[in-house]
């Protein structure tokens, strides 16, 4: 049928592959037809052009821009974590020092969380560490179990090529005997066909000399 390619390689009964000069030939062969070959259509025209900011944020867009633009990235700002009094120009006004103040404030309130966060570290952690660690090992056993049924599939592929190559290897050689057997017969044949051409000639001879024989008698 139009566009089906026909594999006649057979890797499991093929004998030869190892000999000397067959992968060197192999690989100038492949090597001919990637410079002959030459495509003739774009094969992706028929799916949709491939969107790539489609998953892209603003933030991500200027980043995108300034690593593109070469341009150094801005360090990263230590002000929220300072406690500067006031102006030297301020330092009589209420309004400063209150802002100061509540800047203090919220330092301290910073300050308070994170050692909150590490004393329920320091109660839960180790258990929240081993949950998540039972979280990793059922995730393995699962991946693991996913790669053992698709090493089978693989095998069971491997072992159906095998299977089906070697009986039609094996009536390949049958096949393969008959014709050898049917040549050795048709030669036999036309060998004593030849014979009986060759006796029927000098049996005619015998005669066509016996006749003239008689005439001359």
């Amino acid at each position: 049928m139009a566009g089906e390619v026909l594999v006649d390689a057979l890797p499991y009964i093929d004998l030869g592959y190892d000999d000397p000069g067959v992968r060197e030939a192999a690989i100038a062969m492949v090597e001919e037809e990637c410079r002959r070959y030459r495509p003739t259509k774009n094969y992706l025209e028929h799916l949709p052009a491939l969107n790539t900011t489609a998953f892209e944020t603003e933030l991500m867009a200027a980043e995108f821009e300034r690593i593109q633009n070469r341009l150094p990235m801005e360090p990263l700002s230590m002000k929220r974590y300072e406690l500067p009094p006031p102006p030297a120009g301020k330092m009589n006004e209420v309004s400063a020092w209150s802002e100061s103040v509540d800047n203090s404030m919220a330092q301290l309130e910073h300050q308070a969380v994170r050692a909150m966060n590490l004393e329920l570290m320091a109660e839960y952690g180790c258990e929240m560490w081993k949950s998540y660690l039972e979280t990793l090992v059922t995730m393995q056993a699962k991946c693991q179990a996913r790669l053992a049924e698709v090493k089978k599939e693989i095998q069971d592929v491997n072992w159906a090529r095998k299977t089906k190559q070697t009986q039609g290897g094996e009536k390949l050689r049958t096949l393969e005997a008959q014709w050898v057997m049917l040549v050795s017969k048709n030669y036999e044949i036309e060998q004593a066909c030849a014979k009986l051409e060759e006796q029927i000639y000098h049996k005619k001879q015998q005669s066509s000399a016996l006749r003239a024989e008689g005439r001359a008698e």
